[in-house]
């Protein structure tokens, strides 16, 4: 599974609350998630994350449970999100959701510059430096191929 994107930089420790706050979970629109997309941290992020791939600080995800945090994310356009470390909560769902998270020890980036992934050869490439990942196991690939934990059951495997 391969993917790439310009680079959105974030710091350690973003919890779901700040992917999406809770003001706006009063509403099941996805597309109001998307719009609000970590608008506590930056307002211009929403409507920069179509395309982009998230790389973020360690313990990304933090936080509550909420599922509605990858939702978000996956759901504005964000192609994968790439972080040293993940709350395991969120990376689990976003497994489930079908959103890539990339573990990896990637260096401070800086916003904008191309950012690349192989799954199955485990590597990110950050502005040109290549990184190895933390290789998922092979079931985690495949939900993330079908698009989802749901997709993947109803294509009966």
């Amino acid at each position: 599974m391969q993917g790439e994107g310009p680079a959105i930089c974030l710091g350690d420790d973003v919890d779901t609350d700040q992917i999406i706050a809770g003001r706006y979970l009063r509403t099941k629109d996805r597309s109001v998630w998307a719009a609000h997309l970590l608008e506590d941290l930056d307002p211009t992020l929403a409507g920069r994350a179509r395309g982009a791939v998230i790389v973020a600080g360690r313990n990304m995800g933090c936080g509550s449970s909420r599922e509605q945090a990858v939702v978000a994310l996956r759901e504005a356009g964000v192609v994968a999100v790439v972080a040293p470390s993940f709350a395991r909560i969120f990376f689990r769902n976003a497994i489930n959701v079908g959103l890539p998270v990339i573990e990896a020890p990637v260096l401070p980036c800086t916003d904008g510059v191309h950012v690349a992934f192989d799954l199955d050869a485990r590597w990110v490439e950050v502005d040109g430096e290549r990184y190895p990942v933390r290789p998922l196991l092979e079931k985690m690939v495949a939900i993330l191929r079908a698009g989802g934990l749901v997709p993947y059951w109803r294509s009966g495997r």
